[in-house]
């Protein structure tokens, strides 16, 4: 239980990597608060947190609206009454295509999640954070925001702001309380890995064959190394990409 009495605040929380993040951090003893916008996956992802005997909120939100995601902040804050641990997942991907073929609105709408809606996450998190002298965020970034792969520009470019702003925003809060680091999964099972192999036909072996390791991740590894992050264990990290793709990054 090595986040007792937390309040942890995650984001995109209805599947995949977000809902078992916020099963992990109820598990390690935090009060959870998480976002999305089905609502119907979210009240699944209730009760999976409920079962850990963790207490929970769900708020339906968009990470693209400001007004929703200061609200999520203060509802937060007013049901538990500060906000310790965040970890910003919502995130959208483009089709797979070269960067001349990618269309200006799907480019417009991954920006304004991915990026726009970290940023905003950022800040309101940030403010109450500051106003009680500590807070620990994680921003989910890829192996896409440390080096390129061929027809996602869009995607490689929002997971590399993703990383620019979490380095950036180490360096203004570090001497203030705050940290904020960030995880970088490679292939693991979620549904937007379905998508994305469906798009290049290929198959659950083709994926494994790409990592040394020999198997994808899973979301729970993920939301290990999140919970980590989030603990006193962690307390001298900051600014910090965790890399977790089972060696693909170190060929």
């Amino acid at each position: 239980m090595i986040l007792q009495d937390k309040v942890a605040l995650v984001t995109g929380g209805t599947s995949g990597i977000g809902r078992a993040t916020a099963i992990a951090l109820g598990a390690a003893g935090a009060k959870i608060v998480f976002s999305g916008r089905r609502d119907a996956e979210g009240e699944k992802t209730a009760k999976l947190i409920r079962e850990t005997g963790a207490e929970c909120l769900y708020i339906h939100s968009d990470a693209s609206n400001e007004k929703d995601i200061k609200a999520l902040v203060l509802h937060t804050v007013a049901t538990y009454g500060r906000l310790d641990c965040a970890f910003n997942n919502a995130g959208v991907e483009t089709p797979i295509k070269p960067l001349h073929e990618q269309s200006v609105e799907d480019f417009d709408n991954l920006m304004a999640i991915n990026v726009r809606g970290l940023f905003l996450c950022m800040k309101y998190e940030i403010q109450q954070m500051l106003s009680q002298g500590s807070g620990v965020i994680v921003n989910n970034s890829s192996t896409s925001g440390l080096v390129a792969f061929p027809e996602t520009s869009p995607y490689v470019a929002s997971k590399h702001a993703v990383m620019g702003l979490t380095r950036s925003a180490a360096l203004d809060y570090a001497k203030q309380g705050i940290r904020v680091n960030a995880v970088n999964p490679g292939v693991t099972a979620t549904e937007l890995l379905d998508r994305s192999s469906k798009q290049l036909g290929i198959t659950a072996d083709d994926l494994d064959s790409f990592v040394p390791m020999g198997r994808i991740g899973q979301a729970t590894e993920i939301a290990q190394a999140v919970v980590f992050l989030c603990s006193d264990a962690a307390s001298y990290i900051t600014g910090q990409p965790l890399v977790i793709d089972g060696g693909f990054t170190a060929g």
